[in-house]
């Protein structure tokens, strides 16, 4: 299906100006509380973790702040793990499994690992339950030097000022019906271009950088989460969203030429997590502890080499 006539903002066949973004965005409007459901949350770690402010997020009136949660008892000698989620605000589980590791999973492995979590990088996104930032951005193709999208620069340079390597990157996503019925047919009419509704598949699947797939890394993560949840067949053509499979539940992108969160770091071990949340064997639960098994499962791979 062709989406590009299917939007109600912009002029069919002509990119977006400002004022039609200005548009988009006067009629967006907030849903849930990234003070209550997020920010509320993170004053109880303070018994493992360093809370730290690495920047805000000036959107009008509005001032977001954005924090990043580091290992207290900081080694030098232990690896790194970088665990992001809300780069998309609308994908909740990637925060609130973020948050829920850390509260419920986390405390087995702080011998064995330092770690830096950002569990909301788009709080207006997740305010608002959207993709873009307000300036109809996506920060997920906006993660490089001087990038126009506030919430990336903001995490770019704070991982830039730590100064450290990262033996993993751990990035929290979800596919939802919403992609289809919202996010690509606005895209299309902000850009001009022609978007084909893909097939959402009805389960968990990873995004593996197609620079460093790490194939038994992600397997070992697609092993830990079918325990909880299912994962994503292939379609008729034996893809996922368009792109072949690389083995069960696991497609490559190109994270760093795509400007992805993924391809941040150069972690030699990524992934990018995508539960689907619309699946009738799935709820929010279930989405929120799959994001957990990811992490746990990503460690304990990482504990056997």
């Amino acid at each position: 299906m062709n989406t590009e006539a299917a939007y109600p903002i912009g002029e069919h066949g002509k990119k977006w100006t400002d004022g039609d973004k200005e548009s988009w965005f006067q009629q967006q409007n907030k849903k849930r509380s990234y003070y209550e459901q997020v920010v509320s949350h993170l004053d109880s770690l303070n018994e493992d973790y360093i809370i730290e402010q690495y920047g805000s997020l000036l959107y009008d009136a509005e001032n977001y702040p954005l924090y990043a949660l580091k290992s207290l008892n900081w080694n030098d000698d232990k690896p790194n793990i970088l665990v992001t989620g809300g780069v998309h605000g609308y994908e909740t589980s990637g925060v609130q499994g973020a948050i829920r590791f850390l509260q419920t999973a986390a405390k087995p492995f702080l011998d064995d690992f330092n770690f830096v979590v950002l569990p909301c990088i788009s709080p207006w996104g997740y305010e608002t339950i959207n993709r873009w930032n307000p300036l109809a951005i996506d920060p997920n193709r906006s993660f490089y030097e001087n990038s126009p999208a506030q919430e990336s620069s903001a995490v770019y340079q704070y991982i830039k000022t730590l100064e450290i390597e990262f033996l993993s990157h751990i990035d929290l996503h979800e596919t939802t019906d919403s992609d289809n019925s919202e996010f690509r047919p606005a895209l299309a009419a902000r850009d001009a271009i022609e978007q084909k509704n893909w097939n959402i598949p009805d389960g968990f699947y990873l995004v593996a950088d197609s620079t460093k797939p790490q194939d038994a890394f992600q397997k070992a993560i697609i092993s830990s989460v079918e325990k909880v949840t299912h994962i994503a067949p292939a379609d008729d053509e034996g893809k996922l969203i368009g792109v072949a499979l690389s083995q069960e539940g696991v497609i490559n992108y190109a994270a760093r030429e795509l400007g992805l969160c993924m391809g941040l770091t150069d972690a030699p071990y990524v992934t990018t997590t995508e539960v689907y949340p619309d699946s009738p064997s799935a709820n929010d639960e279930i989405c929120i502890i799959a994001q957990v098994a990811v992490i746990t499962g990503a460690l304990n791979y990482l504990m056997s080499l």
